[in-house]
């Protein structure tokens, strides 16, 4: 805690000094980007102390609520800033990264040191038929669109905005039954129980560096966004491969670090909760949150929905035996691999 509290400060501190002195925004950026890494793993750390204190079953809610909470905070701002299509990638870059990366780094890792990992074969499949479910609501919407302008012949900016608000709604209805399910009804189905890590603070501490943390998250995403054109025009990056591979790298790094090492520790049913839990979230609580702030569901990047596709298979395909070893992790790396590469070829016009 006090490494990421001191880390988390001289992240902030420094990008203040920057902003003084008027150094270039590409530098502002990147000093931004770097410090929202210690700022999620002080969150995190207090959302876990907060948890042991109150109970486990509030506590898998205090998670689910704050385990995105810096894509949440870096969507509403950049939607205000107009940046809709940056949001709609970083959304996707979120669950592509989580299902791809993280789960291929956990099932990699761990296999380099047990030759076969095994956990609940009948949660993974719960994950993986809610997983399916997110698919078909984020395909929807552009299928929807499409036939609107296509077959009707019709505007479909306004029935768009609608249609969106109404999948929304379904969409957090659905994320409410899955936590009743996963943390009342059936937890020892999707989340056996493991031993608990003691905690280290008081629920005072914790809201208070929870507060903290979320404020520094808040100033270093209105840096993000503000200087994001600059600093992709300086690095020779597209705005849709920073909101699709580099946004959720930053923002998802302390979850991301976790699973892994979870894994390394033979702990593969926590792994695969954090990695495909956290694409849940985004998919099914914090998409339809940013509707409400003006966001529409409407992917229309072809390469953007292949590739969300082509994620849901290849996870589906690994998860629903209920073991991994370390080539499993290989080919979903691959699979991110070919996706990230993909991203880093599109032209560099701005989204939209």
């Amino acid at each position: 805690m006090r490494l990421w509290t001191s880390l988390s400060a001289l992240g902030v501190l420094a990008l203040l000094v920057a902003g003084v002195l008027g150094a270039p925004e590409p530098l502002r950026f990147l000093l931004a980007a770097l410090g929202l890494l210690p700022l999620a793993a002080l969150m995190g750390e207090a959302t876990e102390a907060l948890a042991a204190r109150v109970g486990a079953a509030l506590g898998g809610l205090l998670n689910a609520s704050f385990g995105n909470a810096t894509e949440l905070i870096f969507a509403i701002i950049a939607l205000k800033a107009g940046q809709v299509e940056v949001v709609k990638a970083s959304i996707s870059g979120s669950i592509l990264s989580n299902l791809l990366l993280v789960l291929g780094l956990s099932f990699f890792i761990g296999g380099l040191r047990y030759k076969v990992q095994r956990y609940s074969a009948e949660g993974a499949r719960v994950l993986a038929t809610m997983l399916t479910l997110a698919l078909i609501a984020l395909l929807l919407p552009a299928v929807f669109h499409l036939t609107l302008a296509g077959y009707y012949g019709a505007a479909p900016e306004l029935p768009d905005r609608a249609f969106s608000r109404a999948v929304a709604v379904v969409l957090i209805a659905v994320y409410l039954a899955n936590l009743a399910f996963s943390f009342f009804t059936h937890r020892d189905l999707v989340s056996p129980p493991h031993a608990a890590r003691h905690a280290e603070m008081s629920v005072t501490v914790a809201l208070f560096w929870l507060l903290m943390a979320t404020l520094g998250v808040v100033y270093l995403s209105e840096v993000l966004v503000h200087t994001l054109e600059a600093a992709t025009r300086a690095m020779g990056l597209s705005p849709f491969f920073v909101g699709i591979v580099l946004v959720p790298l930053v923002g998802n790094a302390a979850e991301h670090l976790a699973a892994v090492l979870f894994a390394a520790q033979n702990k593969m049913e926590l792994s695969v909760q954090i990695a495909v839990g956290s694409s849940l979230q985004i998919a099914l609580f914090v998409a339809p949150i940013l509707v409400f702030f003006g966001l529409d569901l409407v992917f229309k990047n072809p390469l953007e929905l292949a590739a969300l596709f082509a994620s849901v298979v290849a996870v589906n395909q690994v998860v629903e035996d209920g073991q991994s070893h370390w080539l499993e992790g290989a080919m979903l790396l691959g699979v991110y691999a070919l996706l990230a590469l993909a991203f880093f070829f599109t032209p560099h016009a701005p989204l939209g």
